[in-house]
């Protein structure tokens, strides 16, 4: 990642748009030649006031009017090359930003789940249409009002006197207007995005809501939020509306004032007649991209929260440095004084936990419920960080290893499982290459090659979002699959027959033993002792502590009758029901 001279983290997006300099620096010098030619109009009036009308020369007239027809032909060219390079700008740094963007969004997901919605994906559309639409070209032509307020001074002082006192003004509502409402459309803004995140949230679990009738009352609370967010925009719409309009009247004036002041001076031969006309032209030229600029304020002001909260969403998820490439795993796993911290918590749910497993052992753990099992193993497969402690893989910290490299080595069945929009054979393969072989001979390690087979396209079947055309028992089989696609060196399988039948735990038990067979290290974490007896170790944990580790033979002996637990002045009895608690 890119540092600034004071070591403060380089804008992804600022990086994104200096990919683009080229196009950059082309609209700007379009710009300049374009708001040179946009004194054609003036120039041209003035010759026909000052020269044709008083040598009433026909000639004239037909030559000014081709060269000015030329001439804007050639502005109306730059108008659109240049609005085709921002086009392609606008392509190209989507190109940059927009998988490092996803990344960066599913990474700040797994870190801190429930804070971040596709609403930053939204955010980098703003920021792009923004930076390559029409406002920014409002933008690229205000620098030039400078120049036109200066030809009015050539043409008189007092006429650049009055354009100058217009521009200020008219800047100067541009600056109240940004003051006035810069607190309520950042806070309709964060509002609106919570109220979006909110509905995201109910329509994912729609069903529950329909079922219970929870409808009105998550309805009632979305509808607060999105009031709340429409009455900040509304107050700062109406402000900046009143200041438009202002602005519109100021502009309006200086219009008739202009030219007023043009009728006094041509009464005194201060200035020719076609001056009046020209004068007004120009002031005009320079005045429209500062009011244009005043309503596009909104735009920009949405714009400039969209790139902080996506620059934030970047810099978070800046890319870990490339690492050189590994070896494919083998499995062994250690923990050394493990304590992992739950995102949106402050208490570690699992406590200086420490074991080791060789390649190929099989692990299961137990334990009551609430006791850290589900946290454990969301850690030993590096979806949550570690607060203390590390959790290696073949002796390297699995938290600096790039999942693209150590993810296709692991197999990881979590308790709520989630499948995705695509075929089965496409979920199964993690949505990577599709290998049909390593779909099917996952398949059958899982048991559940036949059930597919029994689908309406079979592997080709499309399951829709969350596997919702699946049962919950088949959803997890195919997720079972999923863990074993590939082979993996290690596999970590939460509750995974939690709502399987007879025939699926049985599938369970012989997937496990496969794993086994062929030096596959497994952990299982279950509260029903029918997998239990494919394991090499059990670890009992209970309230985030190891209670007991060691083969399976010895625990289960140990947990069928009461322990002396060392270091302890009293006898501590571990209850059977660490291991059937449901």
């Amino acid at each position: 990642m890119a540092f600034n001279k004071d070591q403060t983290p380089t804008s992804p997006i600022r990086q994104a748009l200096a990919t683009c300099k080229g196009a950059v620096t082309a609209t700007a010098l379009f710009s300049f030649f374009g708001n040179v030619l946009l004194f054609v109009s003036p120039l041209y009036m003035l010759q026909v006031y000052d020269r044709v009308l008083s040598s009433r020369s026909s000639s004239t007239l037909l030559m000014l009017t081709l060269i000015a027809a030329f001439l804007l032909a050639i502005l109306g060219s730059i108008e659109a090359i240049r609005s085709r390079v921002l086009v392609r700008a606008g392509a190209r740094m989507d190109q940059v930003l927009a998988n490092r963007t996803f990344s960066s969004l599913f990474e700040q997901a797994v870190k801190q789940p429930g804070t971040v919605s596709g609403q930053v994906l939204r955010d980098l559309d703003s920021v792009r249409d923004f930076a390559t639409g029409p406002a920014l070209l409002v933008f690229c032509d205000a620098p030039w009002a400078p120049l036109f307020i200066a030809v009015t001074f050539v043409l008189h002082p007092l006429l650049g006197v009055v354009t100058l006192v217009g521009a200020i003004l008219i800047f100067s509502l541009a600056i109240i207007n940004e003051l006035s409402t810069r607190k309520a459309l950042k806070d309709a803004s964060t509002m609106s995005f919570q109220a979006t995140a909110f509905a995201d949230t109910s329509l994912r679990n729609a069903e529950v809501l329909h079922a219970m009738g929870m409808m009105p009352g998550i309805a009632k609370r979305w509808q607060m939020r999105h009031d709340t967010a429409l009455a900040l925009q509304s107050q700062a719409a109406d402000r900046a509306g009143m200041l438009l309009a202002v602005s519109k009247f100021v502009r309006l004036f200086l219009q008739s004032a202009i030219l007023g002041v043009g009728a006094w001076l041509a009464l005194d031969d201060a200035i020719s007649g076609g001056a009046i006309v020209a004068a007004s032209i120009i002031m005009g030229r320079a005045l429209a991209p500062i009011e244009m600029a005043v309503g596009h304020w909104k735009s920009f002001v949405g714009a400039r929260g969209a790139y902080a909260r996506l620059n934030a969403i970047l810099i978070a998820g800046a890319n870990q440095p490339s690492r050189m490439n590994l070896p494919r795993p083998k499995g062994a796993i250690s923990l050394e004084r493990v304590f992992v911290v739950p995102p949106a918590s402050r208490t570690a749910v699992i406590k200086g936990v420490s074991f080791a497993l060789e390649a190929g052992e099989v692990l299961g753990i137990v334990g009551p419920s609430a006791a850290g099992k589900s946290t454990l193993a969301r850690a030993m497969v590096g979806v949550w960080p570690v607060g203390a402690g590390v959790v290696r893989l073949d002796g390297a910290d699995l938290a600096t290893l790039p999942r693209d490299q150590v993810g296709p080595a692991l197999g990881y069945l979590p308790q709520d499982v989630e499948l995705f929009d695509g075929t089965v054979a496409e979920n199964i393969a993690r949505f990577g290459e599709l290998d049909a072989h390593k779909v099917v001979d996952a398949s059958l390690k899982a048991g559940v090659h036949d059930i597919i087979l029994g689908l309406p396209d079979g592997y080709d079947t499309r399951i829709g979002e969350g596997g919702r055309a699946l049962s919950g028992g088949q959803r997890q089989r195919v997720a079972l699959a999923r863990a074993l696609y590939n082979d993996p060196a290690f596999v970590v399988l939460d509750e995974p027959n939690s709502n399987l039948d007879t025939a699926g735990e049985q599938a369970l038990v012989e997937a496990v033993a496969g794993c086994k067979e062929r030096g596959a290290t497994t952990v299982v974490v279950t509260h029903r002792l029918s997998i239990l007896g494919t394991v090499d170790k059990i670890l009992v944990l209970n309230n985030g502590e190891i209670e007991l580790f060691g083969s399976r033979d010895e625990v289960l002996t140990r947990l069928s009758r009461p322990q002396v637990v060392a270091n302890q002045s009293q006898p501590r009895a571990v209850p059977a029901g660490a291991v059937a608690t449901a």
